[in-house]
Parts: structure tokens; sequence; C-alpha cells
């Protein structure tokens, strides 16, 4: 049996700290209750400054991808028009779920090493003259690249053209690790859940929406019961839901948001995009490649690493879990084998990142993939040269010099 505590490095579910545990370990209270109203209010209370809203955040018992369908069903109609960009995998599931539901999509192809292009975007929209296009669907962290889109770009964007499309975002694998404003950016459904930035096991899906989303949903012609905003708005506003909430993941959110808030967003977003250039630090010392080809769009929430030719990502992930009981994430759909994926997200810091990548080095020498050593002790520099702060997460980040040439991924 191995021993020690398990390194759960996949970029969601994150691992769900202690103090979220305890906050958890509490009898389950009536949900009609006054002391629950309370519970309800704070953790409604604290979902908008999480997600940057004055407007209403949604919590629905489900997974993220509950959450997306929502968004789908309260804004949308059966033969709408949407655009959306292949960013990777979790963009090309949204669009079949769409596509489900009687929706016509406009899928701007990508290449999987890039976040939404901005002005293609803008491109698009300026040649749709009759505004067929209703939403305009955005994954803002693809999971499955580590690949981070420009939101307040792709606003620009539409507001350039003049475009009324609405705009939807995933922030599934983004909130509470990536800075998000969903107010300035005038987004009008963001759509996230529990188990990533928030830090909690799986179970919650969110919907912070805008009004000119709430006035769309009283008019699309799309059936839903479960999803429906307006019949959790109503309870909402006393505290309560319309239906059996989960209560001890309320429990635990309230505490989540509460560590957020301590930690200060700002510093909590510095703290990801320090421990992801570290990251990058190591996989170029290394002389492997990151998936992401732009720098801007570098994820703070997990590293996508290629593997080199001839060598699968699936066998070393296995090698690690086997001999250092570490888990990284996998490549998926047409990645699968091709790469792995480092979290460092959620309750992570400088020292559970060095185990982690020290975890990934011993395992690179394991399992017999060709790499230079020394890709630790290059984090720890990275580390030392960006101490710790609360300066904005926005700031450049300075990147290592490359080792690998880039290939294809």
């Amino acid at each position: 049996m191995p021993q020690g505590r398990h390194f759960l490095q996949i970029p969601g579910p994150s691992p769900v700290p202690d103090r979220v545990l305890r906050a958890m370990d509490m009898p389950v209270i009536d949900h009609r209750s006054s002391e629950f109203a309370e519970l309800g209010k704070t953790v409604f209370d604290g979902c908008q400054k999480i997600f940057k809203t004055n407007g209403p955040v949604i919590i629905f018992p489900s997974s993220g991808t509950g959450a997306w369908e929502a968004a789908i069903v309260n804004t949308l109609s059966p033969g709408d028009k949407v655009l959306m960009v292949e960013t990777g995998h979790f963009a090309t599931l949204w669009r079949q779920m769409a596509a489900r539901w009687g929706i016509e999509v406009d899928f701007m192809p990508g290449d999987w090493r890039h976040g939404a292009n901005p002005g293609a975007i803008q491109a698009r929209l300026a040649q749709d003259a009759t505004h067929a296009i209703k939403a305009v669907m955005v994954v803002h962290n693809e999971t499955s690249t580590g690949v981070t889109s420009r939101i307040g770009d792709i606003r620009a964007a539409i507001d350039s053209v003049g475009h009324p499309a609405l705009l939807l975002v995933d922030t599934i694998s983004s909130l509470g690790s990536v800075d998000y404003r969903h107010d300035e950016w005038k987004v009008d459904v963001t759509v996230s859940c529990s188990q990533k930035g928030f830090m909690l096991p799986p179970g919650l899906g969110f919907n912070a929406i805008s009004e000119k989303a709430r006035a769309a949903a009283k008019t699309n012609r799309m059936p839903r019961s479960y999803w429906d905003w307006e019949e959790m708005l109503k309870p909402n506003a006393a505290g309560f839901f319309p239906y059996t909430p989960a209560t001890n993941l309320l429990y635990g959110l309230r505490e989540a948001i509460a560590m957020l808030l301590e930690e200060g967003l700002d510093a909590v977003f510095a703290r990801h995009q320090r421990l992801a250039a570290a990251t990058r630090a190591a996989v170029a010392h290394w002389g492997l490649e990151v998936l992401c080809l732009e720098p801007a769009e570098y994820s703070p929430v997990l590293t996508a690493v290629l593997m080199p030719p001839g060598h699968d990502a699936d066998k070393f992930r296995k090698t690690v879990l086997d001999t250092y009981n570490m888990s990284l994430g996998s490549g998926l759909s047409k990645l699968a084998g091709k790469v792995f994926r480092i979290g460092h997200l959620g309750e992570c810091n400088e020292l559970t990142l060095i185990g982690a990548l020290s975890g990934v080095e011993m395992g690179l020498s394991a399992a017999g993939v060709p790499h230079r050593a020394g890709g630790v002790e290059a984090a720890m520099k990275s580390l030392e040269e960006r101490p710790q702060s609360n300066s904005p997460s926005h700031l450049k980040v300075v990147e290592p010099d490359r080792v690998a040439d880039h290939r294809d991924g």
C-alpha cells in the first residue's frame, strides 16, 4: 500500500482543503428553516464576489455539464444559431450538447494550441448582417489543452461590430483561479462548477446571469423544468431553493469563499500565475514542450505537456501513479496518449508544486522518457525570482528561454 498523501495533480477535481472538509462535516439541517436561509444568503452573496457581478448567481445541484445545459435551455430556442470556437475537448462537448437541443452551431475550427481568436470572432459577426447569430459561446480556460481565451478582448470584438449576440462563457476550470470579470466584460451567462477553483467535491453547478440573459429566458421557446432560472430565483431571494439543495456542499462553499476572500482574489490569481510559470520553467528545462503556443494564453490552472515522439503519455502517467502515488491528467480525445497535464490550481502552494514536479521528473527517468535533469531546480529558481506578493495577476510573466524546438501536436 502506498504511504503518505496521494498527490492529486489533475486539473480537477482539485484537492479539497481540510478546512473545507471540516466545514462540510455537519448534520443536515432543515432546508426550509431560518438557519438554512442565512446559509443560502451568505453563499449567494459570496458567489457574486467571486464572479465579480452584482447580478444573480444561480446554484444548481449538478455537475458543470448541468450548468452548461441550464445556460442553453434558458437563453436559446430550437433552430437558433450560435458561434463557438474549437479550442479543445470541452468546447467540442459543449457544441455537441447544443446540437442535441436543436441549436445550429457555427463551429470555428482550431488547432487546440490557441485560444479563441477575438479578431476571427469579430470578422464572423461582421458578416452576420441579419444578426442570425444569437450567442457567442466560449470556453475561458480549456482544461484539455492548458489554453486560456481572452474574454475581455472577445467582448470588445463583439461590441466593435455592434452585434447583439449574447456572450456565454464556460469558466468551469478557471473561476476562482484566473482573473475573471462577469460584469466588466458584459458576460451574459457565466457557467461554472464546484470542483476546481472553489476547491469542493463535485456536485454544484453555477450560472451567473445578466439582465439581458434573463430577458432572453423569458421569451425563448426551449422546454425546461429543473433548470428554469425563474423557478430558482423566486425562492433564492429569501435564501431558499425550489427543491432539496446540496446542503453540506453549501457549507463547504461558504468556507471556500471565505478562504478565497481572506487570501484576496488578486493574491489568489497571482499565486496561480506564479506556480504556472514555475511549471513551465521545469518543462522547458526538461526539453519538453508546452502544448499552448501563445504566451498570452498560458493557463494559470494547468500545464499540458507534449510527450516526445515514440513515447506514450498514458504509460508515463501509469508509471508515475504506480511508483510515486501521484495522478496526472490524461490527454483527452485527439490528444490521448500525446500529452499529460499537470494541475496546479486550488489548494496548491510552492511546496506542493515542487513535490509534484519532483514526481514528474522522477517519473520521466523511471519511464525512460528522454529529458534533461534539473527541471525541479529550474522551477525553484523561478519561484525565488517571483516571490509571493499581492501584485496584480495580469502583470506580464517573463518566460524562461526555450530548450526544445516546437513540434506539431
